[in-house]
C-alpha cells in the first residue's frame, strides 16, 4: 500500500514537475524547426493513414476529404509510406540537435526512435502490423478484413447525408484494401513468407465468417440501422449492398484463395526463425516493441526470475485462502473451474460481465486523484469483442477516445468462452486497459495542451503496456482489491503470465518451441485454461517480439520510481513523479529514464 505520507503529501509538490520539461527553448532556431517539422509530419501522416484522422476526430474542416479515404494496402502503398518515413527521416536529422533542451529534446529523441525504427522494420519488404510490426500481412490478427467492419461501425459517425456518401466511398475502397492486401500476400510468399498453417486456419474461420450475405454484413447493416436511426434514406443500404456484392465479395473471395493456396504448403513451426532473415527481423521487433536493446536471451531470463517471484507471493495468498494443496498452477486451474465464478457463456451472461467491468471502471475513478495530479475528462467504458472477430482477437484491448471527446475510450474483452475470464481475473484487466492504465495514460497525452499533436498520436509498446502493468499494480495499492482476496490473486497472476509472456514469446522466436510446447508452459507455470493459452501463443506468432514489452516495461517504471523515491526521501511525491513520467508523452523506455532522472534532479533543487 502507498504510505499515509505519500498520500498527503502529493498535493503540496506535484506542480513543479510540469516545469521539468519546458514545451520549447525559448530563441532556438532548432526547437522553432522541429515545430514546424513536427506540424508538417502530423498532416503527412493523416493524409497517409485516412482511418487515423477519423479514429482522433480529426477528419473534418480541412481534412473533411480524409473521411471518404482509406490507407493504401497495395505494394505501392507500401513503397510510399517507406519513403516518405526516410524522408522525415532525413528532415528531422537535418536539424542541430545539439541546440535542443528539456522538452524539445524529448520530443526529437522520440521522433528519431521512431523513425529509425519504422526503417529497421520497413528494411524487410515483407509483412504488416497489428499491435506491433507482423511478418504477416494477414493473419488472424493482421489484415484490413480483420479490422474494417469494427472500425466503420463504431469509429465512422453517421449523422448527416455527408456521412452515409463517405462511407460508402470507404466501402468502394475497402474492396481496393483487400485487393492491396492479397497482392502483398503474394509478394510476401514468394520470399518465403507466410503464416503458420494454423494461423492460417483461424485466419480462414475468421474470413468464412466475414463473407456473407450483403444483407447479414456488419458493412451493410450498419448503415442501414444508423441511417434510418438519423431519418436518412433507405438508398445508402442498397448502394452499400449493391457495393459489397459487386467488389467487397469478389475481393474477399480472392483473399481467401489466396489464404488456401498458403495453406496448401504451410507448415506448423511457429517461430521467425524458420523464415529468411528471420532471427535479424526477430531482433528488429524486439528493438521495436520493448524499445531497449535486451537480446532474446536476456528476456528470457528475466521472465524466469520474475515469474519465480511472482510466483512465491501468490502461493502465500493462495495458502491464506485455505488452498494448499497442488502446485501454484494447479491451484489457479482450480480457480478458473470454480462455478462460483464463471458467468454463464451466454448473451445474458456476457452482458452481466460487461456490467460488472464497466462497475469497477466507475469505483476506482474517485481514488485517482489520491495519486495523480490530473485526471482526463473523457468517458471511458468496457465493451464486449465483436462475436464475428473473436476467435482469433486478442484477449482485451484498448482504443483511445477522440481528442475532441466525441467518442469515448473503449476497452474490449473477448468473451469468445466466458470460462477464461471468471469474475476474479476482470478487475485487473479493467484496470489495465481502463484507469488507471492505457486509457489514463492515453488521455493524459491526448488532453494535453502542451504536447504536439503528433507526439499526442504516437505510440510505444514498452513505455504503454510497462505502465498498465504499473497500473495494475498501482490499483493493489490504492486499495481495489483490499475487500476482494481473490481479485488480489488474479492481480498477481496476471503480473505472472506477463512474466511468462518474455519465456515463451523468447522460447518460440529463438528457441524454437513448439505452439504445443508453448501452450503448455502457459498451463504448467501459469495455470492458464488451455484456450486462452492457445489464442495467446498465436498472437506471439503474429506479432512477435510485443509481448515482451509488458513486463520490460513495467520493470522500467516500477525501477524509475524506486530510484526517485531514494534520491528524493522526503521529497519525493507520488503526483510528482506520475506527472513527470505522463506528461512528457508516449516516449522509449530509454528516453523515459532521461526524463525522470531530470525530474528528480529538478525536485532536489525543490
Amino acid at each position: 500500500m502507498l504510505s499515509r505520507r505519500e498520500l498527503l503529501s502529493s498535493a503540496a509538490s506535484a506542480a513543479f514537475a510540469c516545469s521539468v520539461l519546458p514545451a520549447f527553448a525559448a530563441g532556438s532556431d532548432s526547437a522553432a524547426q522541429l515545430g514546424a517539422l513536427m506540424n508538417t509530419f502530423f498532416q503527412e501522416n493523416l493524409n497517409e493513414n485516412p482511418e487515423s484522422a477519423t479514429l482522433l476526430g480529426f477528419d473534418k474542416g480541412a481534412n473533411a476529404g480524409l473521411k471518404s479515404r482509406l490507407r493504401d494496402e497495395s505494394l505501392a502503398g507500401a513503397a510510399h509510406a517507406k519513403a516518405l518515413n526516410a524522408s522525415q527521416l532525413a528532415r528531422l536529422k537535418a536539424i542541430d540537435a545539439s541546440k535542443l533542451a528539456g522538452m524539445d529534446k524529448v520530443n526529437y529523441d522520440t521522433l528519431l526512435y521512431v523513425g529509425e525504427s519504422r526503417a529497421a522494420i520497413a528494411a524487410f519488404d515483407f509483412g504488416g502490423a497489428a499491435f506491433g510490426p507482423s511478418p504477416y500481412v494477414v493473419s488472424q490478427l493482421t489484415g484490413v478484413y480483420q479490422s474494417f467492419p469494427d472500425f466503420m461501425d463504431t469509429k465512422h459517425k453517421i449523422e448527416t447525408a455527408d456521412d452515409c456518401d463517405a462511407y460508402v466511398s470507404r466501402l468502394d475502397a475497402f474492396a481496393g484494401q483487400l485487393d492491396g492486401d492479397t497482392e502483398r500476400m503474394k509478394h510476401d510468399a514468394a520470399l518465403g513468407v507466410a503464416p503458420p498453417d494454423f494461423l492460417l486456419d483461424r485466419a480462414l474461420e475468421q474470413m468464412t465468417a466475414f463473407r456473407t450475405a450483403a444483407d447479414k454484413s456488419l458493412l451493410v447493416t450498419s448503415i442501414a440501422t444508423r441511417a434510418k436511426a438519423k431519418g436518412l434514406s433507405d438508398d445508402y443500404a442498397k448502394t452499400a449492398a449493391a457495393v459489397y456484392d459487386a467488389k467487397i465479395g469478389p475481393a474477399m473471395d480472392r483473399q481467401i484463395a489466396q489464404a488456401k493456396t498458403m495453406r496448401a504448403t504451410a507448415t506448423s513451426d511457429p517461430g521467425m526463425w524458420r523464415l529468411k532473415d528471420g532471427d535479424t527481423y526477430y531482433v528488429a521487433t524486439l528493438r521495436s516493441a520493448t524499445t531497449t536493446s535486451m537480446t532474446s536471451a536476456q528476456i528470457h531470463q528475466l521472465g524466469l526470475d520474475q515469474a519465480a517471484e511472482i510466483t512465491a507471493r501468490i502461493d502465500t495468498l493462495l495458502k491464506a485462502q485455505g488452498m494448499t494443496k497442488g502446485t501454484v498452477s494447479e491451484r489457479i486451474l482450480a480457480l478458473y473451474k470454480d462455478p462460483k465464478s464463471i458467468y454463464p457463456n451466454t448473451d445474458a451472461g456476457k452482458a452481466d460481465e460487461i456490467a460488472y467491468c464497466n462497475q469497477r471502471l466507475a469505483e476506482i475513478r474517485p481514488k485517482l486523484p489520491s495519486v495523480f495530479a490530473r485526471v482526463p475528462s473523457y468517458a471511458f467504458e468496457v465493451r464486449r469483442v465483436p462475436s464475428a472477430t473473436e476467435a482469433g482477437a486478442a484477449s482485451a484491448f484498448s482504443q483511445a477516445p477522440a481528442i475532441d471527446g466525441s467518442r469515448p475510450g473503449i476497452v474490449y474483452f473477448n468473451l469468445h468462452d466466458s470460462s477464461e475470464w471468471p469474475k476474479w481475473a476482470l478487475s485487473t484487466t479493467v484496470f489495465h486497459e481502463g484507469l488507471p492504465g492505457h486509457q489514463l495514460e492515453g488521455g493524459l497525452a491526448l488532453s494535453n495542451k502542451t504536447l504536439p499533436l503528433l507526439r499526442k498520436t504516437i505510440g510505444f509498446s514498452g513505455y504503454a503496456e510497462g505502465w498498465a502493468l504499473y497500473a495494475e499494480q498501482l490499483a493493489d495499492e490504492i486499495g481495489m482489491y483490499d475487500d476482494d482476496p481473490l481479485g488480489r490473486i488474479g492481480y498477481l497472476n496476471f503480473q505472472l503470465f506477463r512474466a511468462n509472456r518474455c519465456v515463451v514469446d523468447t522460447g518460440i522466436h529463438s528457441l524454437k518451441w513448439t505452439r504445443d510446447q508453448a501452450i503448455k508452459y502457459f498451463v504448467d507455470n501459469g495455470g492458464n485454461a488451455p484456450s486462452f493459452a492457445a489464442r495467446e501463443v498465436e498472437r506471439y506468432c503474429a506479432t512477435p517480439g510485443q509481448a515482451c514489452s509488458y513486463k520490460i516495461g513495467h520493470t522500467v517504471w516500477t525501477k524509475a520510481r524506486e530510484r526517485a523515491k531514494a534520491a528524493l526521501g522526503a521529497r519525493y511525491d507520488i503526483k510528482g513523479f506520475h506527472t513527470a513520467g505522463l506528461d512528457c508523452g508516449r516516449v522509449p523506455l530509454d528516453v523515459l529514464d532521461g526524463v525522470i532522472d531530470r525530474y528528480i534532479a529538478q525536485a532536489k533543487m525543490g
